[in-house]
């Protein structure tokens, strides 16, 4: 009885919080939206085909229960691993099939625009280590976006395997959907970025593909000096229309992924943010990104070398659009329930934080640093490189409005090394393409034209 009494106090503290948040938020925005009328516009910003991986000498020939306490019970071998054994512990670093303890099952939900494929990547390369049976989509490299995920999008289970280890491709939530999928010991794990950012970043790649930025950049044309991302927040509405499916990303862009009713507040939206709370293990936050890894290294029982990463899928600096006040107060306004989403899952962040020990937690991002710098110092030998500059196997998707950039690897590597470093830089649809192979045999399909 007192149980049953407690959780229903849980629940009606944590509904009023959440109301009371977005009634202050709502304030906010009204009390910002006036401002901005009586605020005088000025200071405006300007702001190939899909390969799969080549044949390349380092890479494959082709293109549990968790714990009760995570962040508690996992204790990494550097932990307790005597000194003298870490010279043969850094020469295994680039074994990429070497012998480790099997992470437990994860989904990933991959957010549009929030450092979602640097993570990407490094659940890649887990999976390749684990030898991984990963949950594919069955046509390109997305869960039939921007659909809501279903059982049906995932290719079938390869002979020989029992069940689906990962699953880390764009899609749109759907969580009862995904349970059918994927074992009931699965992690679940996202990440969210700051709004502003992420809506900047998401019309910025997406101006093509986006109705309502299509027509905001063609309304740029003739609007003078006005970026394209200032003429869409002067009148959002007026390009937008919530019944076109393409324009899913045009509002609220990461409560679109997150499967959240995106155009406006429901009453839905307390429960649903208390479920996505109960599922997901860790959301991790873009802003504390070297955080959110060692968090995320507890809970799939990854050493700190395993965690390396660089940054994918960047722009072009010229292709940033830089955000005054007045462009801020109007992505917030826009974006209201993105705002109240992050804000939610921040503090959710650091009581999984606290939880960790806030000086455990920092000793083991400095210690995640140093060896992130000495694998990125070993491996890459350009970043920011430009397309035209790289081959196809490590040449990023390009998009019709901005330049994303890549890497060049060392040259002076051995064939273990350049393996290992290959894999870091490689970009998503090159990665996918090649464990898709390996896994099928076969080259990804097509989504079909009827």
């Amino acid at each position: 009885m007192t149980v049953h009494w407690l959780a229903t106090q849980l629940w009606r503290y944590r509904v009023a919080v959440l109301m009371v948040t977005l009634g202050v938020s709502f304030l906010l925005i009204l009390v910002g939206s006036h401002l901005l009328q009586h605020s005088s516009p000025h200071d405006w910003h300007k702001g190939r085909s899909k390969e799969p991986v080549e044949d390349r000498e380092g890479l494959a020939a082709n293109a549990n229960q968790r714990p009760n306490n995570p962040y508690q019970d996992h204790k990494r071998r550097s932990d307790t691993q005597p000194s003298g054994a870490q010279a043969q512990k850094d020469a295994n670093i680039y074994n990429i099939l070497r012998t480790r303890t099997r992470s437990p099952p994860v989904v990933f939900l991959k957010t549009h625009k929030t450092g979602s494929s640097t993570v990407q990547n490094l659940l890649f390369r887990m999976g390749e280590r684990d030898k991984a049976t990963f949950a594919f989509p069955q046509y390109t490299y997305q869960f039939s976006y921007p659909d809501k995920f279903r059982a049906e999008f995932v290719d079938e289970l390869p002979d020989g395997s029992s069940q689906y280890d990962i699953l880390c491709s764009h899609m749109r939530l759907d969580v009862g959907q995904l349970k059918q999928v994927m074992p009931p010991n699965a992690i679940y794990i996202t990440i969210l970025r700051e709004p502003l950012r992420t809506f900047e970043s998401v019309f910025s790649y997406y101006t093509s593909a986006v109705p309502a930025f299509t027509l905001a950049k063609k309304a740029a044309e003739t609007a003078g000096h006005k970026s394209a991302l200032s003429v869409f927040l002067e009148s959002p509405e007026s390009f937008w229309d919530p019944k076109e499916p393409g324009n899913g990303l045009g509002k609220n862009p990461m409560s679109f992924d997150l499967g959240l009713n995106s155009r406006q507040w429901t009453s839905s939206w307390p429960a649903d943010l208390i479920l996505l709370e109960e599922t997901f293990q860790l959301v991790m936050i873009a802003e504390h990104f070297d955080e959110s890894l060692v968090l995320l290294g507890a809970l799939l029982q990854l050493e700190l070398e395993e965690l390396a990463y660089v940054r994918l899928n960047t722009r072009s600096p010229q292709d940033v659009t830089p955000l005054d006040d007045i462009t801020k107060a109007r992505i917030r306004a826009w974006n209201s329930l993105d705002v109240l989403l992050y804000d939610f899952f921040l503090q959710f962040f650091w009581e999984k934080a606290e939880q960790y020990g806030p000086e455990r937690l920092n000793r083991e991002v400095a210690l995640l640093r140093a060896s992130t710098d000495t694998i990125r110092q070993k491996c890459v030998a350009r970043k920011g490189v430009p397309p035209g500059e790289l081959e196809d196997l490590v040449r990023p998707w390009q998009t019709d409005s901005v330049t994303i950039l890549g890497y060049q690897v060392q040259g002076n590597l051995t064939k273990q090394e350049q393996g290992f470093c290959m894999r870091l830089v490689l970009p998503e649809i090159q990665y996918h393409a090649h464990l898709y192979f390996q896994q099928y045999g076969r080259d990804m399909k097509a989504v079909p034209t009827e």
